[in-house]
């Protein structure tokens, strides 16, 4: 073929991961191959892209004619004979307050074959729409512009913990931080499937919210927190902040990804939670003062809720279980699987074998974990399987070049042995490596860029337990409430923003969506392991890795080797992608079909080319000339597709629409503008594009300025069959 693209054969678990080539530099488009692929029997008509695309079906010269001029519309696109029935949006009422802002994950929980329950993150608050349109929504008025007045001298910035002599302020901070925090946390809903397989919401007691206040009020509420590090939560005497409520935890947030066990609770996962509390932590685990991180308030910026309440930072950046099905049952934070910017939650569950847990944090440089519990699983479909998350070993990947690994533990006796920057500058990049700050009695990083500094500070500190304070739990759960930097320290490999984890259903093998390879200021991924197509340093579209974990097939319990291969590459096809960008959530169907929603910024014109966020399907196939991606969906403006969920029957994909509008807000009639990209056909001609974009977002009324509200839909067929098929 003409376009170059990464083969998605290993991803899939049908073969070795390669290129198919490109036309060499300098060859002309009459001398390449300037035919069709083989045309693969898609199961549905692919959406079309504002790319072209190898699935379009087009020849080069239809392809310059298609896309020399589109429209990007404020809309979710399904393919033809599907539909997307809005399940809930923003506002709607539930028994113990409203459905949130910005819903995520989506754990489907069946209760029979036309019922379910859905649990839901609600993530963040996007301060344009969410104001725009609370009052419409919440039936009440917000005094946002008083708010964003009173603290306009500020800078919008105040630290709450220093207001006690000023009650009227505080009263009008509280008045907008208590509804947002409402707006945040977790959410059961009841579904039922209708006899023309439509699924909808049903009213029924189960259904409950867990929002970012929870037990502030009611402190039967609370959440409850097991494992090491509730004992550093209960120590009396700390080095820095005490909450005073022991082990118990007030509300989760910042709730994004998630997983579902085999034994029916949900697993969600607080990823930047940095925004609304301290992340930075003492040797002994314990907090910094709330006052590290101010209440903000500008007209498009909200963060720092914690401030206000006075949360301590070390309780959020965890993994959270609930039941769905029992709603009188507490809320638990799960610490032996340590504190992080947690994305997404794997298990393996086996008889006869300790569970294993994978997550990723969702961070420039952040690390994939691997949590093993100390005893194993007797049924997998057993409610007690939860005690299993209390007890274990945590532990980091170290990946090497040659496609090889290894889990590194993250326990008292394990080496300190970083990675070092020059394996940075090596590739021409310049980023620091951050471990935890020399002097033991401050909280937080120390960022090196030498690595003879590096190499001095192993010597310094040989062992995790030497950085940490404490003996037995304490110290312990000293380490995994500063997981991310005790992971640097034991030598993890610094990646590409781990932000999915799945089990491949077919060969047990776990595949990983690393979102981009940009780097930052503070850190970023190996150059040797995230490399782009052309084996580029940098690459800002993402990847699907498959990796094999041998310990795990053979039994171990601790450690062992892993073998992964990059199998999947965002970007555009002419340079080596498949056609999308930052591939986020994935799911996999019984068949072993991929699904991938995609998660590129808006607020950013770097990747404006790809359109607006999409959902793909990649089939499991074995002919290699046909091995393509295919645009299942495109969502509304400056929205994020997530919480990919199929029903039991596969007759329903749920998608959730998070923050439409994000940047502009609500859209006017005639709110647009003009962009000019210029592309390349599958013979590789240039085409240049004048592309007509909507600004703002007014789904899912679609009527203009009426303000956006994200919300959930299920995708599915007119005629009611399974998904894929006709």
């Amino acid at each position: 073929m003409a376009l170059r693209r990464r083969s998605v054969l290993a991803l899939l678990g049908l073969g070795a991961a390669g290129v198919v080539g490109a036309r060499p530099r300098g060859q002309t488009a009459a001398a390449a191959d300037s035919a069709l692929p083989a045309p693969q029997a898609w199961p549905f008509k692919p959406v079309p892209t504002p790319l072209p695309v190898d699935s379009d079906g087009l020849t080069a010269a239809q392809q310059q004619q298609v896309y020399r001029r589109i429209a990007v519309e404020d809309r979710l696109v399904v393919p033809e004979g599907y539909r997307a029935d809005l399940i809930a949006a923003w506002g709607d009422p539930m028994p113990q307050g409203r459905f949130g802002f910005n819903n995520d994950y989506l754990g489907f929980v069946s209760r029979g074959p036309d019922e379910a329950l859905l649990t839901v993150n609600f993530e963040y608050i996007s301060a344009l729409p969410w104001t725009e349109g609370f009052r419409e929504v919440v039936g009440r008025p917000l005094p946002w512009t008083q708010l964003v007045a009173a603290l306009a001298s500020r800078d919008g910035v105040i630290d709450c913990t220093a207001l006690q002599g000023n009650q009227r302020l505080l009263a009008l901070i509280r008045s907008v931080s208590d509804e947002a925090m409402a707006d945040l946390g977790l959410g059961v809903i009841a579904i039922s499937r209708k006899g023309d397989g439509q699924w909808v919401r049903r009213s029924d007691p189960v259904e409950r919210r867990v929002d970012g206040l929870a037990g502030l009020a009611d402190p039967s509420q609370r959440l409850q927190s097991t494992g090491p590090a509730a004992a550093v939560f209960r120590r009396a005497e700390r080095m820095g902040y005490d909450d005073g409520l022991g082990d118990q935890v007030i509300g989760t947030f910042a709730n994004c990804a998630g997983g579902t066990t085999p034994w029916g609770t949900v697993l969600s996962a607080e990823e930047n939670f940095q925004s609304q509390v301290p992340e930075p932590v003492y040797a002994d685990g314990s907090a910094v003062s709330p006052s590290e991180r101010p209440f903000v308030c500008r007209q498009t910026r909200l963060g720092g809720l914690g401030n206000v309440y006075g949360l301590a930072g070390n309780k959020y950046g965890w993994m959270v279980e609930i039941d769905p099905a029992a709603p009188d049952t507490p809320v638990r934070k799960h610490t032996a699987l340590g504190r992080f910017r947690h994305e997404a939650v794997a298990l393996r569950a086996e008889a006869g074998a300790p569970l294993r847990v994978y997550s990723g944090c969702d961070r420039r440089g952040g690390h994939l974990y691997r949590f093993v519990s100390a005893d194993p699983v007797a049924t997998p479909r057993d409610p007690g399987n939860s005690r299993l998350l209390e007890n274990g070993e945590l532990q980091v990947a170290r990946f090497h070049a040659d496609g090889t690994g290894e889990w590194l533990p993250l326990r008292a006796d394990a080496p300190v042995q970083p990675f070092l920057p020059s394996r940075f500058t090596q590739a021409g990049l310049s980023c620091p490596v951050e471990l935890p700050h020399s002097d033991r009695r401050r909280a937080g990083a120390e960022f090196f860029r030498e690595d003879a500094a590096v190499q001095a500070y192993a010597k310094r500190f040989p062992t995790l337990g030497s950085l940490y304070a404490g003996e037995g739990e304490l110290l312990q759960g000293a380490i995994l409430v500063d997981a991310h930097l005790a992971a640097r320290a034991a030598g993890g490999t610094p990646t590409a923003r781990p932000e999915d984890t799945e089990i491949d259903p077919l060969t047990g093998d776990l595949l990983v969506a690393f979102t981009s390879g940009y780097p930052s200021t503070t850190g970023g991924p190996d150059p040797a392991i995230f490399r782009g197509p052309n084996g580029e340093a940098i690459w800002g579209h993402g990847w699907v890795m498959r990796l094999s974990d041998d310990a795990a097939r053979s039994g171990e319990a601790s450690g062992g080797a892993f073998r992964w291969r990059m199998a999947a590459t965002g970007g555009e096809p002419w340079a080596g992608g498949l056609g999308f960008t930052n591939p986020d959530n994935l799911a996999l169907d019984g068949q072993g079909n991929l699904w991938i929603v995609t998660d590129r910024s808006a607020k950013s014109s770097a990747s404006d080319q790809f359109g607006n966020n999409s959902c793909w399907f990649v089939p499991r196939s074995g002919d290699s000339e046909a091995e393509q991606a295919a645009c299942f969906a495109t969502g509304p403006m400056e929205c994020e597709l997530c919480g990919l969920s199929l029903d039991d029957q596969e007759r329903a994909l749920f998608l959730a629409i998070q923050h439409p509008g994000e940047v502009h807000g609500a859209r006017g009639p005639r709110d647009q503008e003009m962009q000019v990209h210029t592309l390349r056909d599958r013979d590789g001609g240039v085409i240049e594009q004048l592309r007509t974009v909507a600004m703002g977002s007014n789904w899912p009324a679609q009527a203009p300025g009426r303000p956006p509200r994200p919300g959930v839909v299920a995708v599915q067929r007119r005629n009611g069959q399974p998904l894929l098929e006709g």
